[in-house]
C-alpha cells in the first residue's frame, strides 16, 4: 500500500505490504487475483487480495494514524508536478519494456503453437528479432528497444500472413475436389416438371383459361 502523487512506486510513501504466497506455477495471464479496497468512515483501509483459482487469500489494515498531514501532502504533490517529465520518461520507458517482453513471450508462443507448419525462412526471422528484442531491453536505449520490438512484429506478422494463404489454398483444393458436379440436376428438373413425361421442350400446350368470378 503506497501514499503519494509519483509516477513510480519507489517514490512514494509506503503504508504497508503484505504477501499473497503459495500459489501454484501457472502460465503468463492464467492466475487471476481479486483486490479488494474498503475504506470506513473512520478513514480505515482494509485491502484483500484473494486468488480466484486457489481461495487463498491475504489482507492488511491501513489505520487513519498511518496517513499525511496537510503539509506532507503538499510537500509531495509540489514534488510531483517538478518531477512531471522524469517520471512520464521513466514510465514510458518501464512501459516499453514490459510490451517488448510480452512480445517475446508471444513469439515463443507462436513458434510452439505453429509446429512444423511454420516455414524454415519464417522460424529462423523470428528467432532472430526475438534475440535483438532481448539484447536490446538488456541495454538503456529506448530508441533501440523500440526498433527491435518493429522488426518482431513485422517477422511475426509476415509469417502470420503466410500461414494464413497456405490455410486458405488447402481449404480451396478440398472444396473444389469434393463439389458436385453441375448441370446435371437443372436438366433433371426440368425434364421431371412435365406431367407423366410426355411434355417436350419448346411444345406449346392449349389451355383454357376460366376466370370463376364470373358465370359461364
Amino acid at each position: 500500500m503506497l501514499q503519494g502523487e509519483r509516477s513510480m512506486a519507489r517514490d512514494n510513501r509506503t503504508l504497508g505490504k503484505f504477501h499473497l504466497v503459495g500459489l501454484p506455477p501457472a502460465p503468463r495471464g492464467v492466475p487471476q487475483i481479486e483486490v479488494t479496497f474498503d475504506i470506513d468512515a473512520n478513514g480505515i483501509v482494509n485491502v484483500q487480495a484473494k486468488d480466484l483459482g486457489t481461495g487463498k487469500e491475504q489482507k492488511i489494515t491501513i489505520t487513519a494514524s498511518s496517513g499525511l498531514s496537510k503539509d506532507e501532502v503538499d510537500r509531495m504533490m509540489r514534488e510531483a508536478e517538478s518531477h512531471a517529465d522524469e517520471d512520464k520518461k521513466r514510465k514510458d520507458e518501464i512501459e516499453l519494456r514490459n510490451k517488448a517482453d510480452q512480445a517475446v513471450y508471444g513469439a515463443e508462443r507462436m513458434l510452439k503453437d505453429t509446429g512444423d507448419k511454420l516455414g524454415s525462412a519464417d522460424r529462423s526471422a523470428i528467432e532472430s528479432a526475438m534475440e535483438v528484442v532481448k539484447a536490446a531491453t538488456a541495454g538503456t536505449d529506448a530508441n533501440a528497444i523500440q526498433r527491435a520490438l518493429d522488426e518482431l512484429t513485422s517477422a511475426q506478422h509476415k509469417a502470420a500472413e503466410t500461414l494464413y494463404r497456405q490455410q486458405a489454398a488447402g481449404a480451396g483444393a478440398g472444396a473444389s475436389s469434393s463439389g458436385p458436379a453441375g448441370g446435371g440436376d437443372g436438366a433433371a428438373g426440368r425434364a421431371s416438371s412435365a406431367p407423366g413425361g410426355e411434355q417436350k421442350s419448346g411444345e406449346v400446350i392449349d389451355a383454357e383459361v376460366v376466370d370463376e368470378g364470373k358465370p359461364q
